[in-house]
């Protein structure tokens, strides 16, 4: 599941090493040089878990509001790309819709719903892409019901949410991805604007309806460019997270004896899946003064890239990071981020994965196992996860 590095593993690695496996890099960094620039993506990676912590506990260190960030130029400038009380605002008028009571009472229930509609449509078949048939279509499903945008297709909504992260991560300014996302941009400004007509006068419990109606409402440039990150993150992780976990388990018999013996290990499954390939590997912030970090003096307005990917799999915090154990030690990953930004999603995912898309997977379809016919791959570095999970089971 990885490649053999070639060292040193320094300014010459490649956008396309570190999209094929980054953890052999990574791997060499946080040994040699934790805080190297990388002129390929044009930043300083930040790659041990205690330099990660310390940036995202430092927002006055280190701006989320980037200069020229790729994210707020494909999404507006959104609650990710904003520090202190911008940031706070529009933080608080989504998160009504994502409370854990909230996720637990109103959604859960409806995660559960989509997840037995899809199977209902594909059971028969008897083998499939698990990626492109549930993880991905499930995601959307979600997503689309969380944020409230009525009568948009899964199929749109995935095309939208990988146009958006292709940009995002758009380091190489590959002009066919620019045009993906204006494509992307124009589909869900017409959905959200939709969606806002219809929630003014029909409020309910999803994200846009709680940032129109909050004490602080947020108006219709800063509702559409919050639900692009949703859209993002939102979509890409559970589904990443299912796919990873479903080929994990898939992989591992020892893994799969133990949660058909005790469901409740499905969360530990979870957790351990996002530690070990983080679905968003890594994202951006600046300094706003000189700073030590690593060992390496920053510049004020240096450009870092917080590899959450690297921190999680780091040897001081983690025994035998390289393999997936849902029996190891508590320790704290970042994958859901840190601080102020701490993912809002995070209670939804875990939901939606750990208690409902994974245990529901295995115990509907019997005999699940890997389609040996076609390899499992696997790709990305500011986003990762598998692209494929080609399955048989039993009719």
């Amino acid at each position: 599941m990885s490649t053999t590095y070639r060292e040193p593993a320094d300014a010459d690695v490649t956008l396309e090493e570190l999209y094929d496996d980054p953890y052999p890099a990574f791997r060499w960094f946080r040994e040699h040089d934790p805080v190297p620039w990388v002129p390929a993506a044009g930043r300083y990676l930040v790659t041990r878990h205690e330099d990660v912590v310390f940036v995202d506990n430092h927002p006055e260190i280190f701006s989320a509001d980037e200069q020229g960030s790729l994210v707020t130029r494909v999404m507006g400038h959104n609650m990710l790309r904003k520090d202190g009380v911008a940031h706070d605002r529009d933080r608080r008028a989504a998160e009504p819709a994502l409370r854990p009571r909230i996720v637990k009472e109103h959604w859960t229930p409806q995660f559960q719903r989509n997840a037995d509609d899809l199977i209902d449509g594909f059971i028969e078949n008897g083998s499939g892409d698990l990626f492109r048939e549930f993880a991905g279509p499930l995601a959307a499903r979600n997503l689309a019901a969380i944020m409230g945008l009525r009568d948009v297709a899964d199929h749109d909504l995935q095309t939208w949410s990988q146009a958006l992260i292709d940009g995002a991560g758009n380091y190489g300014d590959d002009p066919e991805v620019w045009a993906r996302c204006e494509a992307a941009t124009r589909g869900v400004d017409a959905a959200v604007d939709a969606a806002i007509t219809h929630l003014r006068a029909n409020p309910d419990g999803s994200v846009i309806s709680a940032m129109l109606h909050a004490d602080e409402p947020l108006d219709p440039d800063g509702i559409r460019a919050n639900v692009k990150v949703f859209i993002g993150g939102g979509l890409n992780e559970p589904r990443d997270a299912v796919g990873v976990a479903t080929w994990v388990v898939l992989t591992h018999p020892e893994i799969r004896r133990a949660v058909e013996a005790d469901p409740a290990l499905w969360r530990r499954v979870f957790e351990e899946t996002v530690r070990w390939i983080a679905p968003i590997g890594m994202y951006p912030r600046q300094t706003t003064q000189e700073v030590e970090l690593g060992g390496r003096v920053l510049p004020a307005g240096a450009r870092l890239g917080v590899c959450a990917g690297s921190a999680n799999r780091d040897e001081s915090v983690f025994e035998r990071p390289d393999e997936f154990d849902i029996h190891r030690p508590p320790a704290p990953h970042v994958a859901f981020g840190g601080g102020a930004h701490f993912c809002l999603g995070t209670w939804a995912a875990r939901a939606q994965v750990a208690q409902i898309a994974l245990p529901t997977l295995f115990r509907r379809l019997r005999g699940l196992r890997l389609d040996e016919a076609e390899p499992v791959r696997l790709g990305g570095w500011v986003f990762r996860g598998v692209l494929n999970v080609p399955a048989t089971w039993d009719v």
